[in-house]
């Protein structure tokens, strides 16, 4: 009978729905703990794009906004209220566009597709505030021009050489532009970075590490191929420079005038940079080529010397872009004043250097630019 009793008496004290209150409970603490799981948080940050997309993604914008206001300035000013640009303005101004368009192309990232471009940013900002006149565009086009060199001295090889390839052009078209609309020469007096050393060749050791190509680390096999590349392009530009030297030689005892002073004052400037180049070579434990004799000169280059020294000043760029590309430091900085000093020379001489001196490309290959 005591049993009975203490049994009915723990009955009492147990709630009759304890277990479907357990289950409620149970299945409560499940949803809740499927919201937080499923509740959306802030999304992370993508990381940051690298330096040199960074670069090539904000010329390839200023390419197409520089393009676009060409475009504006070169068409026919009817309701603009602006007068016409004089005949040599507007060719000046249709050679810029053409120059722009194609740089816009070779900044595309291989497999972009064209329609991925920041055309339309671009080209809005443009058309909200187009510049007054060719002479305020040649301005913006040297400003661009000298952002692209500065960029290249940080970027990646391969991107370096195409950013100071953009930034020689830009610079050379300025001017060019810039002379056609009768104003100041904007990037004349604007050297490269570098410049002020540009026959100085940097300051530098040769040390076991650069000896050859095998005293780099087995598991970087990058850094060997950039031991071997770098002494060869410059080993390439310092023979490059010496047939130009003599070229030079050989084309003053041919001309006279101011276009012999112009000659003599070229011939100086390459010989300082072979000897420049001669010293980056020594400090990187590069061999240096042997100075030879004479060079073979193509019969037209003696009965008319100008356009023989503007090949060879051509035939510079290739050399320049190389070293930009496999070089860094201070030796990148001096490659790209060389590259623009080299493009200088070649115009002055009539050559053309293109819209990407220096890069080994041609620009059919580029793929084409979204229209507007």
């Amino acid at each position: 009978m005591k049993d009975d009793s203490r049994e009915e008496r723990r009955r009492l004290r147990v709630p009759r729905h304890l277990p479907r209150l357990a289950l409620l409970v149970c299945l409560a603490l499940v949803v809740v703990s499927l919201g937080i799981a499923f509740r959306p948080g802030n999304p992370p940050k993508p990381p940051e794009p690298p330096f040199s997309e960074q670069a090539r993604a904000a010329a390839l914008a200023d390419t197409l906004q520089l393009r676009t206001a060409g475009e504006q300035l070169g068409a026919a000013p009817t309701g603009t209220g602006r007068p016409a640009a004089p005949a040599a303005a507007r060719a000046a101004l249709t050679r810029t566009v053409s120059l722009l368009t194609t740089q816009a192309r070779a900044l595309l990232r291989p497999g972009q597709a064209p329609a991925a471009a920041p055309a339309t940013a671009a080209t809005s900002a443009a058309a909200s505030s187009p510049p007054a006149d060719a002479a305020r565009l040649a301005a913006d086009l040297a400003k661009s021009g000298r952002q692209r060199l500065s960029d290249a001295a940080a970027a990646d090889g391969g991107m370096a050489r195409l950013l100071a390839a953009v930034g020689t052009a830009q610079l050379l078209q300025s001017s060019a532009l810039a002379a056609a609309a009768g104003a100041p020469d904007p990037a004349g007096s604007v050297p490269a970075p570098g410049a002020a050393a540009l026959e100085a060749a940097p300051a530098g050791s040769c040390s076991a590490a650069t000896a050859s190509p095998s005293a780099a680390p087995a598991s970087s096999p990058g850094a060997a191929a950039g031991n071997a590349g770098l002494p060869g392009a410059l080993a390439a530009l310092v023979s490059t420079e010496l047939e130009t030297v003599y070229g030079y030689q050989v084309a003053l005892t041919r001309l006279n005038g101011a276009a012999a002073r112009s000659a003599a004052d070229q011939l100086a400037r390459h010989e300082a940079l072979v000897s420049g180049a001669e010293s980056l070579s020594r400090s990187q434990c590069a061999p240096i080529p042997p100075r030879q004799p004479g060079y073979a000169l193509d019969p037209s280059f003696l009965a008319s010397p100008g356009p023989g020294l503007a090949a060879l000043e051509a035939a510079t760029l290739p050399a320049y872009g190389d070293l930009v590309a496999l070089s860094d430091g201070e030796t990148r900085k001096w490659a790209v004043a060389g590259l623009l000093g080299a493009a200088r020379r070649a115009a002055l001489w009539g050559a053309d250097p293109g819209a990407v001196p220096g890069l080994g490309a041609d620009p059919a290959s580029f793929p084409s630019v979204p229209a507007g």
